[in-house]
């Protein structure tokens, strides 16, 4: 039964045969003269390089033997042309810059001429000579003779110098007379008293402290060089206010550490004092 369906039906079998004979067809038209065409040239390609690597390797094993080795004719006729264009080469290199200095050179002398040309020509002067006149012979002056009128002046010249005294009395007197003056002027100028204004922080125990009798405390410190100044009560916190006080102080009579030690004698009110903030007036 299945012979029999495989039989009719309508399937090439065979197909594989037909192409794989259409594909060698081909290949015999085209394949191998295009392979056999490429090959070659591949192959006399490679023999090619293979003959220039040769060669190379000849010529420099040439070179490297010294002048001594023996080197082909043609490996020596190569060197010597490529020593023969690196000295032309170099030829050329020095013949352009000898004529590029032959033409500053050109250029330097036509400057220096130009130079020489617009200025004047300055001719060496010989100083002259100035004619000396031979020395004479000073004479000196002739001692006139003494007249009476002057031997009267040098009498009164008083050799123990009694004058020099009293001039030396008067200065010292002007003197003191001057530094007198002087101390009294300086002893009515005011001097200048270095001031601070201080910023005081009170804090009481607890919100039960009467504030009125802290702030009396406080102000009852009574010192040479201070002043108290305003006051307010500001709010810390769970019902405590603390005292803040101003006060101005004279820095050489009183200072931060001696007012602390005086409001915290204050024991029953007190329990710390900070310093809020310090100028100096």
């Amino acid at each position: 039964m299945a012979t029999n369906f495989l039989v009719h039906e309508k399937i090439w079998f065979d197909k594989f045969k037909y192409d794989d004979a259409e594909r060698k067809f081909y290949e015999q038209m085209n394949g191998p003269v295009a392979g056999a065409s490429r090959q070659e040239n591949g192959a006399s390609v490679i023999l090619r390089d293979i003959a220039r690597a040769r060669e190379n390797i000849q010529k420099s094993l040439a070179g490297s033997s010294g002048p001594g080795a023996s080197g082909g004719p043609g490996g020596d006729h190569s060197e010597l042309a490529v020593r023969i264009a690196s000295l032309e080469v170099e030829n050329q290199n020095l013949r352009s810059v000898v004529q590029d200095l032959q033409q500053a050179i050109a250029r330097l002398e036509a400057r220096l001429s130009m130079l020489e040309k617009s200025s004047p020509a300055h001719r060496a002067t010989v100083p002259q000579t100035q004619h000396v006149s031979p020395m004479r012979q000073v004479e000196p002056p002739a001692k006139k003779a003494a007249t009476p009128a002057e031997d009267d002046e040098d009498n009164d010249i008083d050799l123990f110098g009694s004058g020099d005294e009293e001039e030396d009395k008067e200065a010292a007197r002007l003197r003191e007379e001057r530094l007198r003056q002087y101390a009294e002027k300086k002893a009515k100028k005011p001097l200048l008293v270095a001031k601070s204004s201080i910023l005081l922080d009170v804090k009481p125990w607890d919100d039960e402290t009467d504030m009125a009798q802290l702030e009396a405390c406080v102000r009852s410190i009574q010192l040479d060089g201070l002043v108290w100044g305003g006051s307010q009560l500001v709010p810390v916190g769970y019902g405590i206010r603390k005292l803040r006080i101003q006060c101005v102080v004279e820095d050489d009579k009183v200072g931060t550490d001696l007012l602390e030690e005086q409001i915290t004698k204050f024991e029953e009110h007190v329990q710390s004092v900070d310093i809020a903030a310090f100028n100096k007036i």
